[in-house]
């Protein structure tokens, strides 16, 4: 890059974002009044909650996550954001109030994994979850053939 100018890392502090900061921000303005009128640091307080409750997910821009994304995934995060929105305001107003409210466990899904989705071949997936089941023995005379003696078991009188 060409320019008279000096580097300046801070110039380079927007190229990438997380993912769910805008729509941490839009769920927020959507369900609280307080916010829609203008109360920043209200809103700063429940995004970081909210945020805090939510895997990172960093991308240069938004079309990189959603072109990836099936309409299920985009109505998972939808839903969560919803939730961990909902959950950070409550928490929010409650600790103005002077409680000591408790946020609800997390729920750590969020397309982190993929075991959960559809598979595209069924039979495969029959024949993953066969493959996977460990077999199960039976504690037969077999065994004892072997000459391996199970544990037996002691008891201790009282004196």
């Amino acid at each position: 890059m060409l320019t008279s100018r000096a580097y300046a890392i801070e110039d380079d502090a927007d190229f990438i974002h997380n993912f769910y900061e805008r729509l941490v921000v839009q769920e927020a303005f959507d369900q609280s009044p307080r916010i829609q009128q203008g109360d920043r640091d209200f809103l700063a307080d429940v995004a970081c909650v909210a945020l805090n409750r939510l895997p990172p997910r960093y991308i240069r821009h938004d079309v990189d996550m959603t072109f990836f994304m099936s309409p299920q995934d985009m109505m998972e995060i939808e839903n969560k954001v919803a939730t961990a929105v909902g959950d950070a305001l409550h928490y929010v107003e409650a600790r103005e109030r002077g409680e000591d409210p408790r946020l609800p466990p997390l729920e750590v899904s969020l397309i982190a994994t993929r075991a959960d989705k559809p598979v595209k071949n069924p039979a495969k997936a029959a024949a993953k979850k066969t493959d996977d089941k460990p077999e199960k023995t039976k504690n037969t005379s077999a065994a004892k053939d072997t000459g391996k003696k199970s544990p037996a078991k002691t008891t201790r009188k009282k004196t």
